[in-house]
């Protein structure tokens, strides 16, 4: 096992974060968050900031997990307590059609985007972003994965940021957004919009695609073991544990894993920064820009009615800029979805039915699914049309809230149960997770247990 890097020497080592934010901010951000300022202000930071940090923390537990085994989210949630696999059958049939559904509003969502910077039918164009997206993730390979979205993040990252300094509000406005209050939804919103009276309509989808919903938690284990950190360095993808190795382990191999949990703390560290920056900075453009001129972005204008936060600062340029980001946005987050979906979907299929696994390669199995994904693309985008505020929506609360409750304890079982199994005491005693892993999983559980038990069938 490599000896893990100390001090600066972990900047050379980030990676993985890289592709996780090129996941978490994407349709949720572009669309969503900037909606969510037109319509409700900066009054809804509270729920970025809540759905931002116990999410990540789950993907950050779980790849904490993926550090000391070797083996990501999926084949942990096989390890669960009771009726075996009964876990991964049920993120099985959950996140095949949570996954048609919110790569499908990526699809759409960028196509609209394209037809507004190029003359052709917003299907077509969705059809060409889905091609587009197929190619770059077909061959499976982390690295050209990396340099992409890091492009892609960057590209969308300069401009926003921008728009957000040179209107940022008052620190007065800015604070009220901490108070956990509930803004009222403007009349002009009702009338104009047709936006829904009531504001839960619009906050829980923002919450469900903050930092991501289940599947983007599941593909950071997956980010992690491309990258090698720990245990999981040459594992590849598609394989469990080799528990008869971990249980070998020395306390100096303890260390070493030790060593690479803080490599994933300052990975995803960075990755959190950056998602809550830009988020927070889409809300403000959105608050600042959009709801004077009330304006809220919907239906096949949404790409055009974004523009004008760009709009209003460099004209006809900076409209065409946002359109620029905000598509390669959109693009990075359907290329990190067509890379992460499949593999997720693989690993539930080899581990549900092994004889999967025996006679499709991993390979195989994820091209297949690829190749599924990308055909529901263009289903999705033919038969819905350009509705990516109705489709993103949709798919934030299928992804980001219905699993995300029981993805916080299940992730809590695999490292305070099952991982103690897998090594003997004494490893274990050096790598063990703190308590606050538990409590804040716990915490997660709670809160996004609410939404789901109480909000979401009222808001529906």
């Amino acid at each position: 096992m490599k000896t893990p890097p100390k001090g600066l020497a972990i900047l050379a080592f980030l990676g993985p974060g890289l592709v996780w934010t090129s996941d978490l901010v994407g349709s949720g951000e572009v669309i969503l968050t900037t909606r969510n300022g037109a319509i409700l202000g900066t009054g809804v930071i509270w729920a970025i900031l809540i759905g931002i940090f116990l999410k990540c923390w789950i993907g950050i537990s779980g790849a904490r997990y993926t550090v000391a085994t070797g083996e990501s989210m999926m084949d942990m949630f096989a390890r669960m307590p009771g009726p075996k696999n009964w876990v991964v059958w049920i993120v099985l049939f959950i996140q095949l059609f949570s996954a048609m559904i919110a790569m499908g509003s990526l699809a759409s969502a960028s196509g609209a985007f394209l037809h507004s910077l190029v003359p052709i039918p917003a299907f077509t164009a969705g059809w060409i972003i889905s091609i587009l997206a197929i190619v770059i993730v077909w061959s499976g390979q982390f690295g050209i994965l990396k340099s992409i979205m890091s492009f892609l993040v960057l590209i969308m990252s300069i401009g926003i940021i921008y728009v957000a300094i040179r209107v940022f509000p008052p620190l007065s406005e800015l604070a009220k957004g901490f108070l956990f209050e509930i803004p009222e939804v403007p009349d002009w919103a009702v009338t104009k919009a047709g936006v829904s009276q009531n504001p839960w309509r619009e906050i829980l989808p923002l919450m469900g695609w903050a930092a991501g919903g289940f599947g983007s938690q599941v593909w950071y284990t997956y980010w992690v073991l491309g990258q090698g950190y720990g245990s999981a360095q040459g594992r590849g993808y598609g394989k469990p544990a080799d528990v008869k190795h971990l249980q070998s382990l020395s306390e100096k191999d303890a260390r070493h894993i030790k060593g690479w949990t803080r490599v994933v703390y300052s990975d995803a560290t960075v990755a959190i920064a950056i998602t809550t920056i830009l988020t927070l900075c889409f809300l403000i453009a959105g608050a600042q820009v959009l709801r004077p001129q009330e304006l809220a972005p919907q239906g096949s204008m949404v790409a055009v009615t974004l523009s004008n936060v760009f709009s209003s600062q460099w004209g006809q340029l900076g409209g065409f800029l946002f359109l620029l980001s905000g598509c390669a946005a959109l693009i990075g987050t359907l290329v990190v979805q067509m890379a992460g979906w499949p593999r997720l979907l693989a690993d539930a299929v080899r581990i549900c039915i092994p004889k999967f696994g025996q006679v499709l390669t991993w390979k195989k199995q994820f091209r297949a699914f690829l190749i599924f994904f990308f055909m529901t693309n263009m289903l999705i985008v033919f038969v819905f049309g350009v509705r990516p505020v109705f489709l993103v929506q949709t798919g934030a609360i299928l992804d980001g809230l219905v699993l995300t409750p029981l993805q916080a304890i299940w992730v809590a079982i695999g490292l305070f149960v099952i991982m103690p199994k897998m090594f003997t005491p004494q490893v274990y005693d050096v790598i063990k997770p703190h308590r606050i892993h538990a409590v804040i999983l716990i915490l997660a559980f709670l809160v996004f247990g609410y939404f789901c038990i109480f909000q979401i069938p009222y808001t529906l």
